[in-house]
């Protein structure tokens, strides 16, 4: 059974920063792309950074220069690191492959950006 537990969201301030992960369980993980995304509500969940299998990494334009992906084969996790977050970083945010792969999305996780 493949599971994608996401971790690490919370409430800050704008300008502050938080580090997201997601175990993953149940899939071959060193042979995915692995995918972040968020959704806000009324609004379709959009892939904001990716990750190859060789660390080959892909950005939304709205976050290039602010949120880093990275991950751990090891470990089975992927990690993204968001930089001076804003407002409008505010989501829930979920990991999956990418392209997703509808049967694994998890719960995510809330990242609420807030003075």
């Amino acid at each position: 059974q493949v599971q994608l537990v996401e971790s690490g969201g919370g409430l800050v301030q704008p300008g502050e920063s938080l580090t997201l992960s997601c175990a993953a369980s149940g899939i071959i993980f060193k042979i995915y792309r692995m995918g972040w995304y968020r959704q806000t509500p009324g609004k379709q969940r959009e892939l904001v950074a990716s990750i190859t299998p060789g660390n080959s990494t892909n950005y939304a334009d709205s976050v290039k220069g602010r949120f880093t992906v990275s991950r751990d084969k090891e470990k089975k996790t992927v990690y993204l690191q968001m930089n001076s977050l804003k407002p409008e970083h505010t989501a829930v945010y979920y990991c999956n492959t990418d392209p997703m792969i509808s049967r694994f999305w998890g719960r995510g996780t809330q990242v609420t950006v807030a003075s």
